[in-house]
């Protein structure tokens, strides 16, 4: 049986812990907050780009961009989106997985990545994938210009036909305790079709010089935005297991400091008994030696 000294050592210890494990809670859940903001101020220039190039590609019916041309062939590279640091939960395993198992699907041939993030930048370097631009450290409030060029790396690759698709893969957030591993096919790019029976009023533009120039310009900014979102939904992602990580720890170490103080107190009476046992018993004995003389 551990001393008491012991037990109260180790539930100062897990005290400690606890108060650590519950400010780092806080700071996730201060910038998970921050984190939903930022993808919710993006959206409306992602929903609004879509838009443009819904106009875009019912004027330029005859014209096709070489990213909208679908390609016969089982070569892509992947972007794909991780957290710098641990302590995410199963993010990073879930994105790893998915990714590499789309691709071993989908694109024997040849497999190329694009990182952001060091937990998948390393994970694929430790098992001799072909990592051909990565992008770590990346701040809690990112910058599309920070992200542009690992994605202008791929979107060469595309360009100089050395892979067949570009494909992305990150954490999509969905709620706080929810998050989910999702790949998505940037290029070819599938432009979703307006709805034709939308009521209200519809936007239609004046291109200058002509709508396949602006395709032109627009669909590398498509693919950039689209990229930018899914690091941001990574990161809201990222801050929403950690908040729930160090919950989990917080509350398990309560509970084992509770055990931990009823077994301390269990210890603590027995050693009581124990001397009481020890006095009566010496006592006894003192008393059968006085009456033996």
């Amino acid at each position: 049986m551990p001393a008491f000294r012991d037990i109260v050592r180790r539930i100062d210890s897990i005290k400690n812990t606890q108060k650590i494990t519950k400010a780092m809670q806080v700071v996730a859940a201060t910038r998970l907050r921050r984190a939903q903001a930022a993808v919710q101020a993006t959206r409306p220039y992602a929903d609004k780009m879509v838009e443009v190039l819904q106009t875009v590609s019912e004027r330029s019916t005859e014209y096709k961009h070489p990213f909208l041309i679908r390609r016969e062939g089982k070569r892509a590279v992947m972007i794909l989106v991780t957290t710098d640091k641990g302590l995410a939960g199963a993010v990073n395993v879930n994105n790893i997985r998915a990714a590499t198992r789309y691709m071993s699907q989908n694109f024997p041939e040849q497999q190329r990545y694009v990182t952001l993030g060091r937990k998948g930048r390393d994970f694929l370097l430790r098992y001799r994938r072909d990592v051909i631009a990565e992008v770590s450290n990346l701040p809690d409030r990112p910058s599309q210009g920070q992200v542009l060029p690992a994605v202008t790396v791929a979107l060469e690759e595309y360009t100089k036909e050395n892979v067949d698709a570009v494909l992305l893969c990150y954490a999509k957030w969905i709620s706080t305790i929810r998050q989910e591993p999702t790949v998505r096919v940037l290029i070819p790019a599938e432009i979703p079709a307006r709805d034709r029976d939308a009521t209200g009023p519809r936007a239609d533009y004046i291109y200058e010089p002509d709508p396949e120039s602006v395709l032109d310009g627009l669909l590398p900014r498509y693919v950039e935005t689209q990229v930018f979102q899914a690091v941001l939904e990574n990161k809201a992602s990222e801050y929403s297991a950690k908040m729930i990580a160090m919950q989990n720890a917080t509350n398990a170490a309560g509970d084992l400091i509770d055990s931990l103080t009823l077994y301390a107190n269990k210890v603590r009476q027995a050693g009581i008994t124990t001397e009481l046992m020890e006095i009566v018993s010496g006592a006894a004995a003192q008393e059968g030696s006085s009456r033996g003389r």
